[in-house]
């Protein structure tokens, strides 16, 4: 069972990426999901999460106005919109779920974790 981010990359200050979450082993309709990040030295931080239904969302006061999660059930995919990025986005992007179908006050409780996806936002 694992969720693999993807889609990262080197962009300008100001840029935007389209960072993609695709399970395997697990129906991700059935869980709340979330994107998480960890830049050099800085512990991980969640940056959203999603409920099973989509209709709560939790976004982290950094990333509010400028990062859009989306779901494709149908797909088993989660997505990450991000805009406007700016150099403090920089760090390596993780997607997780949760073990029910809300989303979990601490990081740690999330599973299920794969690769994450280098983003890095530069001049």
């Amino acid at each position: 069972v694992q969720l693999q981010a993807s889609g990262g990359g080197s962009v300008q200050p100001g840029g935007s990426l389209r960072l993609s979450c695709a399970a395997s082993g697990v129906t991700l309709r059935s869980y709340a999901v979330g994107w998480f990040r960890q830049a050099p030295e800085k512990e991980r931080e969640a940056v959203v999460c999603i409920s099973l239904t989509g209709t709560t969302i939790y976004y982290a006061d950094s990333v509010k106005g400028r990062f859009t999660v989306s779901r494709d059930n149908a797909k088993n995919t989660m997505y990450l919109q991000m805009n406007s990025l700016k150099p403090e986005d920089t760090a390596v992007y993780y997607c997780a779920r949760s073990p029910f179908h809300v989303c979990q006050a601490s990081t740690k409780s999330y599973i299920n974790w794969g690769q994450g996806t280098q983003v890095t936002v530069s001049s």
